[in-house]
């Protein structure tokens, strides 16, 4: 696999104020990696470090190979696309204008306008004025911006944080197709579950730090009890050890059609942030 991302010891501070300490990591060429914790942690810094808009204290970060203070060249920016809280768009122009506007930046067909607000279900939306739109649906509008040049890597900074769960849902699965195609996705969240269905690999930063990283069925693994738990059908559950002498138990109740449901004890990222860090995701 090639790195497409590259940090080492990466510092960063703000007036005597440690934002980012002795952070590490690498994303490979085609990943969907995951940049998970609470608010204040550091995301955010890191991002806009990664994409050239900050400069850090001391440490090293590349992108494409190359140190971030160099991606400021428009032939290295149209290589990715960031979506941040502060990515402007024009609010007197409407969506589509918007978006044209960024297509005769890129040099992008216009046609390809059509492919991304279908993406992020705009398409019926094309003539409304950006300043009267909801934060969600700003938001959206954000992210087919960053879609438009079909970028080597997507950098999205809590991408679906103003979205309800069904257009959350359809932007997944466009960053699922856009990820398929070979896009290397970079997500910084504190939504646990997003993170689990998108990522292949995740880094928990807390107070700045990267305290644990692995991909999700590795950490659920490792931070699994070692129980099982069954669902009875009159409504009892049991939690028994996770060894083979209650197989024959469980093959029992199996057999004698009282099992509703069966599964392991395994935790959410949620549960294993908490465990490692002692912080909620807020």
């Amino acid at each position: 696999m090639t790195s497409v991302i590259e940090v080492s010891h990466l510092e960063k501070v703000y007036q005597n104020k440690q934002a980012l300490n002795d952070v590490n990591f690498q994303v490979e060429k085609g990943e969907t990696f995951g940049f998970l914790g609470p608010s204040g942690s550091g995301k955010t810094t890191t991002i806009k470090i990664l994409t050239g808009q900050l400069t850090h204290t001391s440490g090293i970060a590349k992108v494409f190979g190359i140190p971030v203070q160099q991606l400021k060249s428009p032939a290295q920016r149209k290589r990715f696309g960031v979506v941040t809280d502060n990515s402007g768009l024009y609010n007197r122009l409407t969506i589509y204008d918007n978006l044209k506007t960024y297509a005769q930046l890129y040099d992008v067909q216009e046609n390809r306008i059509n492919e991304v607000l279908e993406m992020v279900r705009l398409q019926n939306e094309t003539k409304q004025q950006v300043a009267k739109l909801s934060k969600g649906m700003t938001q959206r509008v954000l992210l087919a911006r960053a879609l438009l040049h079909k970028p080597e890597i997507l950098f999205l900074d809590e991408p679906t944080s103003a979205l309800d769960p069904v257009n959350s849902k359809h932007i997944h699965e466009g960053l699922k197709e856009l990820n398929k195609q070979g896009t290397t996705v970079f997500l910084t969240t504190h939504d646990m579950e997003e993170a689990d269905h998108l990522c292949h690999r995740v880094a928990f930063l807390n107070k700045g730090s990267v305290q644990l990283l692995d991909s999700p069925k590795n950490l659920k693994k490792q931070y699994r009890e070692e129980k099982v738990l069954l669902e009875l059908r009159d409504g009892r559950e049991l939690e028994l050890p996770l060894e083979p002498s209650v197989a024959n138990d469980i093959q029992r109740y199996i057999s004698e059609d009282r099992v509703e449901t069966i599964r392991t004890k395994e935790p959410t990222l949620g549960d294993i942030f908490v465990e490692v860090t002692g912080r909620e995701l807020v």
